[in-house]
């Protein structure tokens, strides 16, 4: 393989990694927009996403994208009401006691997901699994390249949401002014559930999108979320593009790193 080879096949995987990267961080910037609060649970919601997904597709042996669907609808449901049973709880309190919060989900998550299921080396086919594709004389990961696309398909209509309905258009004012939404009607503490739904469901997009190019029924997959969450910091933390750009900064420069230091 001659240097440029080399250098177009870091160049793809700095970008499949840092798109995963930045929805990890979209996940961040989505909650912290709307409600000031910093959810260190993100990666650990990534993980368990796969690990509900593994159960509909490998253990149930659902189609993949009905899986797909399915795991994005529970992941949608579980965290709304992540935040209704437990973060509305804590409104009032200082803000270091809901940061403790999400860690303390994230703990809870790691340890009880590993007793899910009773098998030694839980993983599933996906329909980009060890697939490649030839351009010219480099070798490109399908896995990887569907990463990319989803990730640009996913910022798509979460954009096209936040812009064009009327549910999307209600989570920007809540998240800008919570008091005057209120005063305009708009039921703040439902959206903040929603809002917690959506960024769920990120996450649980995210655990599926890393199938084919990481392990991620590892419970401690997680912890790639301090990455991301650098990616949220370099991205200006609250901006929902800068969030997918830094990711991409922190990816691009981990590959190409790497292999020149």
């Amino acid at each position: 393989m001659d240097t440029m080879q080399i250098y177009i096949s870091l160049l793809i995987n700095g970008l499949s990694l840092g798109c995963i990267y930045g929805l990890i961080a979209l996940g961040f910037v989505l909650i912290y927009k709307a409600t000031e609060v910093v959810n260190f649970a993100q990666g650990d919601l990534m993980m368990v996403g796969a690990f509900i997904a593994f159960g509909l597709i490998g253990v149930l042996g659902l189609n993949y994208w009905l899986g797909f669907l399915l795991t994005i609808a529970v992941m949608i449901v579980f965290g709304f009401f992540l935040d209704i049973v437990v973060i509305r709880r804590l409104i009032g309190q200082p803000q270091f006691s809901i940061v403790m919060a999400t860690i303390g989900i994230g703990y809870v998550l790691r340890f009880v997901m590993p007793y899910a299921y009773n098998v030694e080396q839980i993983a599933f086919l996906t329909p980009f699994t060890g697939k490649a594709m030839q351009v010219a004389s480099v070798t490109l990961d399908v896995g990887k390249l569907a990463a990319m696309g989803g990730t640009l398909v996913l910022c798509a209509a979460l954009y096209f949401f936040f812009q064009r309905t009327r549910v999307g258009v209600a989570m920007q004012a809540a998240s800008q002014n919570q008091l005057a939404a209120y005063y305009m009607g708009i039921p703040v503490a439902m959206i903040f559930s929603l809002i917690w739904g959506i960024s769920t469901g990120v996450a649980g997009i995210t655990g599926v999108m890393m199938m084919p190019i990481a392990n991620v029924m590892d419970p401690s997959i997680g912890f790639i979320a301090i990455k991301a969450f650098a990616g949220a910091v370099v991205g200006g933390f609250g901006s929902i593009p800068g969030a997918l750009v830094g990711g991409i900064i922190i990816g691009m420069v981990e590959q190409f790193s790497d292999y020149l230091l």
